[in-house]
């Protein structure tokens, strides 16, 4: 008897697990199907805590500032920025509180190289609407910027070669 006891309760477990799998799995392909996208709509995402510190990086977001996702988890995010622009960032984290902030900076590199970056702070709250940490957003605008610096640049040589140095020289 109590073999068929075991087995009845064995079987009530069975199924309701299933139950709970079957409701489980369109949340996970829901929250996977939002995560890529969200990795294809920005060069890099970031899950930075309450405290400041980044909490996960995805592969993109660490690839721009040429580190290994690990190596960033744990260090302060404010720091992917020159220390001349700290205090203009925490004036941007400050407007975050109150909601979503997009804004360029210039960032840098593992290896000192130079970044500009579009940033957007997403604030995240949890069920109680407390403040537990944000998202950082990023998109690399380096080579774009550099394409618009080299534009002007060359732009600005073509009217120069344009104006004739003498009168003498506007008349052949």
């Amino acid at each position: 008897m109590l073999w068929l006891y075991l087995l009845g309760l064995a079987t009530i477990l069975t199924i309701a697990l299933r139950r709970v799998r079957r409701r489980q799995k369109p949340l996970d392909d829901e929250l996977y199907s939002k995560n890529i996208a969200i990795d294809h709509v920005h060069s890099g995402v970031a899950w930075v805590r309450g405290d400041g510190t980044f909490g996960s990086v995805n592969q993109s977001f660490a690839r721009t500032f040429h580190f290994a996702p690990r190596e960033l988890v744990g260090q302060e995010w404010y720091k992917m920025f020159p220390p001349e622009l700290h205090d203009q960032i925490r004036a941007h984290y400050s407007e975050m509180l109150m909601g979503t902030v997009t804004f360029d900076a210039p960032g840098a590199g593992a290896d000192g190289s130079e970044l500009w970056l579009n940033v957007r702070l997403v604030p995240v709250h949890d069920h109680n609407l407390r403040f537990v940490g944000h998202h950082c957003l990023i998109d690399d605008r380096t080579r774009l910027r550099e394409l618009e610096e080299r534009v002007r640049r060359l732009s600005g040589e073509k009217r120069e070669s344009r104006k004739p140095e003498s009168p003498a020289a506007a008349m052949r």
